[in-house]
Order: structure tokens, then sequence, then C-alpha cells
């Protein structure tokens, strides 16, 4: 089992009132093992990360509760005594949830919206004042600012700004939270706009899908956080990206191919999109593919590249290993669990 991680107190609640037999096979979530177990020593645990592929499957075949992010179609037929598969973060699209048995329920958690919120503010500051440019600037040995060099742009603040959001759901909401409270006017557009907005979030107007030109022509930033699907897939394509406002910049949080990358390579190149910043990628890194895209976004300027870990912050994890142990003290105590994605026959 990994070393425990430092934790403050023990986990208030009674003790597990049957024992389980819990498998963690996600390697991130097995760093928080002090957390994760705490207050839950009862059960019988295996952290299987590491593990080879045969005994892993064995593992999986014996346990009662799964902890993991991937779960192949193999792993879910053989996992015949699961009662629980809990998803270590939000997306379901890396588990085979519907090869389950039928008893199997299965949860996800989430906690990644402030930091991903942070990451977005931190990008439009980062574009907006030239971060990147200026300090590979002033390494090689120019000092260039306004008082030298009247092609150098005056930077905004960000009380001058308007953020426009694409997807208000959790990520999108704390966006639009933080925006504001840094004096940002905010605009939003979502598939349902007639729905209650979130707590503390008060755009200057919602608009729905087809209202997504409004957005992009009166909006100095827009980030994007909506989930792909078919419908979202290509939703910023080449006309999108031509209504943007001269001097514009665009964050995607979201999923790569929700942004078309040849009209964003195009439009960055081109200079009709001032910056952008890139966490989500056209698929898997690979030896000559890294960032993975079909074009050369390392070789601009104007753009900010990332590995797809603007949600990594510790309290993250943190507070998903306690909403996992959380559940599975609920199902050892016969409780109903919390973030349901799927409702086993036993719950």
């Amino acid at each position: 089992m990994p070393a425990p991680d430092p934790v403050p107190a023990a986990r208030p609640g009674k003790r597990a009132a049957t024992p389980l037999r819990v498998v963690v096979t996600d390697p991130i979530i097995s760093r928080f093992a002090g957390r994760l177990t705490r207050g839950l020593d009862g059960h019988e645990w295996t952290f299987a990360a590491a593990a080879a592929a045969a005994e892993r499957l064995a593992a999986i075949a014996a346990a009662e509760v799964v902890v993991c992010s991937h779960l192949s179609e193999q792993e879910a037929a053989v996992a015949a005594s699961a009662r629980l598969v809990h998803v270590t973060g939000a997306g379901l699209g890396r588990v085979a949830i519907s090869a389950l048995p039928a008893a199997a329920a299965g949860a996800n958690t989430f906690h990644h919206a402030r930091p991903i919120a942070e990451h977005v503010l931190m990008s439009v500051l980062a574009l907006n004042r030239r971060l990147l440019a200026s300090d590979r600037q002033l390494r090689s040995g120019s000092w260039r600012t306004i008082a030298n060099d009247s092609s150098v742009p005056l930077h905004r603040t960000l009380d001058t700004m308007t953020l426009g959001v694409v997807g208000l759901g959790s990520i999108g909401a704390e966006v639009a939270r933080l925006g504001a409270g840094l004096g940002m006017e905010t605009l939003a557009v979502r598939s349902r706009p007639e729905a209650p907005l979130p707590d503390g979030v008060r755009p200057g107007w919602v608009g729905g899908t087809a209202d997504l030109p409004r957005l992009l022509a009166g909006s100095d930033a827009v980030v994007v956080t909506v989930p792909l699907s078919a419908a979202t897939e290509g939703l910023i394509g080449p006309a999108e990206l031509a209504l943007m406002k001269p001097g514009a910049f665009l964050v995607n949080v979201a999923r790569g191919p929700v942004v078309d990358q040849a009209a964003l390579y195009a439009a960055l190149s081109g200079g009709s999109l001032a910056g952008a910043a890139i966490d989500v990628w056209w698929g898997a890194p690979a030896p000559g593919r890294t960032p993975p895209a079909d074009f050369p976004f390392a070789e601009l300027e104007n753009v900010i590249l990332t590995p797809h870990y603007s949600g990594h912050a510790r309290s993250t994890f943190e507070r998903r290993a306690d909403d996992i142990a959380g559940n599975i003290a609920r199902l050892a105590e016969g409780r109903p669990l919390l973030n349901v994605v799927r409702s086993g026959s036993q719950q």
C-alpha cells in the first residue's frame, strides 16, 4: 500500500457495519491512500495501480468496491462481486459502466471546478500581458517596453474586459464567479438558458446555443467548458472564430474536439485571434505528437500550452478521496450513496 499522506484529523462517523473488499486501481488517488482509508480500516484494501494485468484482474474479480479512473470491458465483466464502482473523477468515458453486473452501482466525484477556473483567469491574464513572450525576450537580453518601443501594446485590466463563458456547468459557473469577482463583465450561453442560475452567478445575459455568435462577438476572452458530444464537436469552428473581436483570446478547458483545430491554428497564425490557451487536446500524446495536435501549435508565440493539468490541485484529490471514502462508508452501513451515476439492483 502506498505511504499514507498526512491528514489533519480522523474522519467523523461510526465504524463500518459490514467490512468490504476494496480495490483501488487509479494511481493518482492511490497517492492519497491515507486520506482514503482514514477511519475505514475495518475494510480489506488492495492498491493495484502498479500490479500486473492478471493480478489486477484477479483483484477486481474479488472486489466489492472498485475505485478507478479506467475500467475496461474485460475488467467490468469479471467484477461479479462488485457492489460499487467509484470513478475517481467526473468523466465516465473510460469506464465501462454498462458492462458491470446488475448489482453494481456507479458513482463519481468532482471538485475540479475551482482550480480549472483559476487556470482560466491565469491564462487570460498571461495572454493579455504577453507574459510568456515578455519573459522569453528578457531572458534573451531584449528589454522591450512602451518606453523604448512604440510597437509594444499596452495591456488591459480585467475590469475593462468582457468574459464569455460557453457552458455553465460547475466549471463554467466557477469561471463566471471568479471573473465577476475580478471586475469582468460576464456573458454565458448554455443548452438550457431558462434553467435557474448557479449560486453566485449573475452574467450580464445568458443565452442558448443559438446565441453563441452574440457571445463571441461581444467577448474579449472566451472560455469553452462544455462536455464533448455529437452536438458540441466542432462547436467553435472557422465561422465562430471569425466572429470574435480582433485582440480576443480563447481558452479551451473542455475537450480538444469541441474546437476545430485547423480553424484555431489558422486564426492564431493569421492574426485574427490574439491568443489562446489550450489545456485539452486532439487525442493522446505520442512520440512526435506531443502536444497531441495535427498542427504545430508549439511554434506559435501567442499560445499557452498545458498538458490537461488545469484541475490538478491537491485540494481536488483530497476532496475526491473524501467523497469516495464517504460513499464506501455509506455502502457498508446501508445508507444511500451520493453522486450516483448508475443505480445497482442492491441500492
